[in-house]
């Protein structure tokens, strides 16, 4: 079982920026890719970005790309995003989740796929 805790979130003025952290429960951190998704207002959740276990692979959804950076330190069980340049439609409840399969060779963006998620942490963008 993988537990997630993510903080970080806020309210932050557009062209401002953010970085959300994802912590987990557990030994086994570094055998899961992790991804993070978002829910803005009145909308689905989406796929925002990925990382494999060990951090060599990573993806971004199209609508961020060039402005969120995701890692990790697997030494810290801790996952990051790194929000730049913030826009108003990036307003969102943001999770992260873990893969519900370990040591899986490619990175999925579909909601379920990841199996273990957190409560969420709140961004909200100021124009």
């Amino acid at each position: 079982q993988v537990q997630l805790v993510e903080s970080g979130g806020g309210l932050v003025q557009a062209g401002g920026s953010l970085r959300l952290s994802c912590t987990a429960s557990g030994r086994f951190f570094s055998s899961f890719n992790m991804g993070w998704f978002r829910r803005p207002p009145g909308k689905e959740r989406a796929f925002v970005s990925a990382i494999s276990g060990n951090g060599d692979k990573v993806y971004y959804a199209d609508s961020v790309k060039g402005r969120f950076i995701i890692s990790r330190d697997n030494a810290k069980n801790t996952m990051y995003l790194q929000i730049n340049s913030l826009k108003p439609e990036d307003a969102a409840v943001y999770y992260c989740a873990a893969d519900r399969v370990m040591f899986r060779a490619g990175i999925r963006t579909v909601e379920n796929e990841y199996a273990y998620w957190g409560q969420g942490t709140q961004v909200t963008v100021s124009s």
